[in-house]
């Protein structure tokens, strides 16, 4: 879970300094938040790299050079006002928030679900289920539960 809060701080980061892009580490978890944020519209790309920049051709990622391989994520604004004002984790290190099909349904039909609020429109929250991490409303289609990771807004 420390990826999340990572990622969390990293992109928040990003988007307060104006940046264009930023790095974080090429990590399975930290790639299919990117393909969150990507698909849901708050960055417009994902492209990997190393610590230096993006690169130009295709480098596989081997155990000599993992340390240094990074996803640079393209930040989007509109009117230079950052697309993503929010980015929280749910789950804590010494809260684990574990959600069941039932209760992501209502969490995506507007109800509460014991102590996490509903997602309102415009909002995203990320989850980690037994077939991978996707946002709330796919785990809903799939009836799938899982751990709560953020929430997007």
């Amino acid at each position: 879970m420390v990826g999340v809060f990572d990622l969390c701080a990293r992109v928040q980061n990003g988007f307060r300094a104006k940046l264009a892009r930023i790095a974080v580490p090429e990590t399975n978890l930290n790639l299919s938040v990117a393909r969150i944020l990507y698909q849901q519209g708050f960055i417009y790309s994902v492209t990997r790299g190393t610590n230096q920049g993006p690169d130009n051709e295709y480098t596989p990622t081997t155990n000599l050079n993992v340390a240094e391989r990074r996803l640079w994520l393209s930040l989007k604004y509109f009117n230079d006002k950052p697309v993503l004002t929010k980015m929280n984790c749910i789950t804590k290190p010494s809260r684990l928030i574990k959600c069941n099909s039932k209760e992501i349904g209502k969490l995506v039909s507007g109800y509460h679900a014991g102590i996490v609020k509903p997602i309102t429109p415009g909002e995203v929250i990320i989850v980690s289920t037994s077939r991978g991490i996707m946002d709330i409303n796919e785990a809903a289609k799939q009836t799938l539960g899982g751990v709560l990771l953020a929430r997007i807004s």
